[in-house]
């Protein structure tokens, strides 16, 4: 499939190119019964990084309101890095971690061996919250495992470049369709980015 004009770089049209199916672990899709969309949310750059040690590679004001905006009163699911990069618990919302660490436990999160718990877990809370999403919002490896069974992403693409140890997988242009965009041009402080959703076909 040739891949639409102004598409940009993190959505490809190459199936062999997307690599993040061999790394979600046996059964852990399998186990993802679902019934509520399933959302991530990213902010990333035009190389597809997301990170660098641990941290945002730019300061995007407004970037921290939509993120905010669009998680408020839901659940949250996160990896061990992404809790550590928070420095604590996002209030307002049910945060869920997921750590292969036995024993480990968080202030203020409940912790998860898989993403496919984590899930459930979540979807049990909306429902009695009468919340409509689940979202993931991080890191490179929950993104991973979650894309082939997210319904819906929500992703800032973020006009820079930069150098970057995450990276937000691949999509498949086959698989998704770009439903709304809103763009924002650079300013003397920040770099021309834009809100965009993205549905599963």
């Amino acid at each position: 499939m040739r891949r639409p004009s102004g598409c940009p770089d993190f959505v490809t049209d190459d199936p062999a190119s997307v690599g993040f199916l061999a790394v979600v672990p046996a059964g852990i899709l399998a186990a993802m019964n679902k019934t509520l969309p399933l959302c991530l949310i990213a902010a990333l750059a035009q190389n597809r990084v997301i990170g660098r040690d641990n941290q945002l590679p730019w300061h995007l004001p407004a970037d921290l309101k939509h993120f905010k905006a669009l998680t408020l009163g839901k659940p949250i699911i996160m990896g061990r890095k992404t809790w550590d990069s928070l420095g604590r618990p996002l209030p307002g919302r049910l945060n869920l971690v997921v750590s292969r660490q036995a024993g480990l436990q968080l202030e203020g999160a409940e912790v998860f061996p898989d993403l496919a718990t984590a899930i459930a877990r979540a979807e049990v809370w909306a429902r009695e919250e009468e919340v409509d999403e689940v979202m993931l919002i991080g890191g490179a490896q929950l993104y991973d495992q979650g894309l082939p069974e997210a319904d819906r992403l929500y992703l800032t693409q973020v006009a820079l470049e930069p150098e970057g140890d995450a990276f937000f997988p691949e999509v498949p242009a086959a698989d998704w369709h770009l439903t709304s965009s809103i763009e924002h041009e650079a300013s003397d402080t920040t770099p021309a980015y834009a809100f965009q959703v993205w549905e599963r076909r």
